[in-house]
């Protein structure tokens, strides 16, 4: 090994051995580093195969920069406990939810009657709006941007990680639903508000705000916000996939439950979408002039309880054979990777993914630049109006909603008691077995995704199935207002792990 320079006052000469990883660095552990390392120290290696090799390390102010690989990596040990305090970490974590809670705020009273701007006609039309325009454009212009080829593989696990998250937050969910038993058309919103957690706008805010305080664990600031960044992207495109497939067929089976006895006129197919193009309300004709739910769901429940499931909006036959069963799932699953938002991911993968592609819409001098810009632009109104839609629908929640208390218990223990312990264990065990790099941002925002309060558009689908619509507003007020607790709670855990 080469002779290096003299060690600086401020770093000391040391032997650190790294816990096992895959092998060497990839790209991105070797952005990590911020900064050139001044010294040289010996340090230990440990691979995967328990293959030794030796690095050039220098432990400073700023961490330990390992310079042995092609690229310089830096791996920040300091005591970030001392510099990022427990109030730093709830400033941080509420930011986002007290965003959320204003916005909602604000459309609560635009819907009241004090303003009667947001009537219950302007928040279906919006909604409609949200599902076809904003969600779609937010989706592409995320993945097109930030997400590349390489690192779709180099972050295979994190499809997987959402995908164990959904899996168990939906067993829950319908554990949940057989031992509260909520009425049957709100089934799928107890499964999908257990299952689907916020990807978006949350992490979007919550990642950057952490990697700015001085004292995190991940490094230099500019580098950890970056990658933080294109971790989030990618975190939520490949959540808006499962939420607009998983999750939209939950909330659409509840849709045909309680509109089982209304038959043809009301039936939510994918009629329904394309009445949205059309600017058609997808309701009777005796219903057109108030198309969000004007009569109590109480009320409509009790005539429900005995109906069953529905798959095309009416009884389905007790004779069907397999076959029409099978095309008719097919039928489904077609109709949902058809919907405006998952077709959008898939553009947008497909996009990120082929180079030449991506030239064409991404970078400076891109010919279709403004093509590009133009979609942001319409992406970025996503998370507003579907925070107002919210709040409007809050100001009925209230009054009218059927859901058990202990059902909102029991989903608040969910997501913010059993999914974030199950996530941790998830991730080291990974991480041991080299499956996860030795990124601990990475590993932080696995860690995160399992402890998010449930998806907002959960509320878009209830609005666009119009079932639960109350009940789904009073179950985001109160598991946002526990949210700015649990995230603080959670996150001092994961960092603490991962230093």
């Amino acid at each position: 090994m080469k002779r290096r320079p003299a060690l600086s006052a401020n770093i000391q000469r040391q032997q650190v051995v790294l816990p096992p990883t895959n092998s060497h660095p990839t790209p991105a552990e070797a952005a990590i580093a911020a900064q050139t390392a001044r010294g040289g120290a010996s340090l230990l290696f440990v691979a995967a195969r328990r293959r030794a090799t030796r690095a050039s390390i220098a432990v400073g102010e700023e961490g330990v920069y390992l310079q042995s690989w092609p690229s310089k990596v830096c791996v920040d040990f300091r005591g970030w406990r001392n510099k990022m305090g427990l109030w730093s970490l709830f400033l941080v974590a509420s930011a986002p939810i007290m965003q959320v809670l204003l916005i909602g705020l604000l459309g609560a009273y635009l819907a009241s009657g004090y303003s009667n701007t947001l009537h219950a006609t302007a928040r279906k039309d919006m909604n409609k709006i949200v599902f076809t325009a904003f969600t779609p454009s937010l989706m592409f212009a995320s993945l097109s941007k930030t997400v590349t080829l390489q690192e779709i593989i180099s972050w295979w696990f994190m499809p997987v990680n959402l995908g164990i998250i959904f899996l168990i937050g939906g067993i829950l969910g319908w554990i949940v639903a057989k031992i509260l038993k909520p009425l049957r058309h709100l089934e799928g919103l107890v499964m999908a508000t257990c299952s689907s957690g916020n990807l978006g706008n949350l992490m979007l805010i919550i990642i950057p705000a952490v990697c700015s305080e001085k004292g995190n664990p991940f490094g230099d600031q500019a580098m950890c916000s970056a990658r933080g960044l294109s971790y989030v992207s990618f975190s939520m495109a490949l959540g808006g996939f499962y939420i607009w497939t998983y999750t939209y067929g939950l909330i659409k089976k509840d849709g045909k439950v309680f509109h089982g006895n209304q038959s043809e006129p009301h039936r939510f197919t994918s009629n329904e979408a394309n009445a949205m193009k059309e600017g058609g309300q997808g309701v009777s004709t005796t219903q057109n002039i108030l198309p969000v739910t004007a009569k109590s769901e109480e009320e409509v429940a009790e005539t429900q309880l005995g109906t069953p499931l529905l798959n095309s909006g009416s009884v389905p036959d007790k004779g069907m054979n397999i076959w029409n069963k099978m095309k008719e799932s097919l039928h489904n699953l077609v109709e949902e990777l058809l919907a405006p938002p998952t077709l959008a991911a898939i553009i947008g993968f497909i996009v990120g993914a082929v180079p030449w592609l991506k030239s064409l819409f991404v970078g400076s001098s891109a010919p279709l630049k403004v093509v590009q810009d133009s979609i942001k632009l319409l992406g970025d109104g996503t998370i507003p109006c579907i925070t107002l839609i919210l709040g409007g629908n809050l100001t009925r929640g209230i009054r009218k909603s059927s859901i058990k208390p202990m059902v909102i218990f029991a989903i608040v223990c969910v997501r913010y008691v059993i999914l974030p312990s199950i996530g941790i264990a998830i991730v080291q065990a990974a991480y041991e077995l080299g499956f996860v790099t030795y990124d601990p941002l990475y590993r932080y925002v696995l860690m995160i995704q399992f402890t998010l309060p449930p998806a907002m558009n959960i509320a878009t689908m209830n609005q666009l199935f119009d079932v639960g619509q109350e009940e789904s507003s009073v179950i985001f007020l109160w598991t946002y207002l526990i949210a700015a607790i649990a995230l603080t709670f959670w996150s001092a855990v994961f960092m603490w792990i991962l230093s």
